[in-house]
């Protein structure tokens, strides 16, 4: 892209995002890096509306990197609730006793120390880096992966993922500055989760209908590789593993094996989604042997 549609591209967002932004408390110009990188292991694969009561009630309990850390395990777990995923709970917490006996409580800012702590990828570092201390870096998330491929490739959906491809091009169109790099890594995001959405685009609410490369082209459409479908999750063994961790939150006693029995009719089935979750440490066997509490 052209230098100058390229600048086009990124003064467009910016202004857009700075006019329509959700308000959100991760967001404001007081939250902590650490309310930031709590609000990036939320935002994986779930929904905002799901996030922000979790988020806050999260913050409130646990402000700060050591005041998670000096808790067992256990209880970031219980505490995740039903957001999914509950590994992320597992990794926040092992997150927050690195950084507390790594980087004296302080989250870092270096892209390459936060990838060093646990559970911590290439998106969510360099979102840490640059939503809590404004680095210059591309941040890549699915909606920017998808406002990109529509507005500069011309293509209706971005394909599999390519951490190497897909920086590239988002670093093809940061801004030099590193305050608007910060507002168009926000805005792209922005962008792609409530306008370019993957189903329904509202093409003609879109900033960049004007430049968009696949409006031009007549909205092709996308012929190219695509990533594995999930398998649908009522009766599948993520399903089963809810209904455990479920019961594990809600008890205050070991769950016996009788009780595990109960939740599912299909013996196999339950025993696999059982040993899964003892071999991710999200559930443990109680030293008593009575049965099975979380970590």
């Amino acid at each position: 892209m052209p230098e100058t549609a390229t600048e086009t591209l990124s003064e467009t967002v910016n202004a857009w995002f700075r006019e329509h932004a959700r308000e959100l408390p991760w967001r404001e110009p007081g939250c902590s890096a650490w309310g930031i990188l709590v609000s990036e292991f939320m935002l994986q694969q779930t929904p905002v509306a799901r996030v922000l009561p979790q988020w806050q009630a999260w913050l409130e309990r646990w402000p700060t990197p050591a005041a998670l850390a000096a808790v067992p395990a256990g209880e970031a777990v219980r505490a995740w609730n039903r957001l999914g995923y509950p590994r992320r709970a597992l990794w926040l917490h092992a997150c927050a006793v690195a950084i507390t006996e790594q980087h004296a409580g302080v989250v870092p800012a270096d892209v390459d120390a936060l990838l060093a702590l646990p559970g911590i990828g290439p998106y969510t570092a360099r979102a840490v880096a640059a939503f809590a201390y404004g680095v210059r870096v591309p941040v890549v998330d699915t909606n920017v992966r998808r406002v990109l491929a529509r507005a500069v490739d011309g293509q209706a959906e971005p394909g599999p993922p390519s951490a190497t491809r897909d920086l590239a091009a988002m670093a093809a169109v940061l801004p030099v500055d590193e305050a608007e790099a910060r507002v168009f890594n926000a805005g792209a995001m922005e962008l792609g989760a409530i306008v370019c959405t993957a189903r329904a685009p509202r093409c003609v609410d879109c900033p960049l209908a004007s430049v968009c490369a696949w409006r031009a082209a007549g909205y092709p459409a996308y012929n190219g590789p695509r990533r594995a479908v999930q398998k649908k999750y009522e009766g599948s063994d993520r399903h089963v593993r809810g209904l455990i961790m479920r019961e594990l939150r809600a008890a205050h006693a070991p769950v016996t094996d009788a009780e595990l029995d109960a939740l599912w009719t299909d013996d196999v089935q339950l025993a696999r989604a059982l040993s899964g979750l003892l071999a991710d440490g999200l559930a443990v066997r109680d030293p008593g042997g009575e049965g099975y509490v979380l970590p």
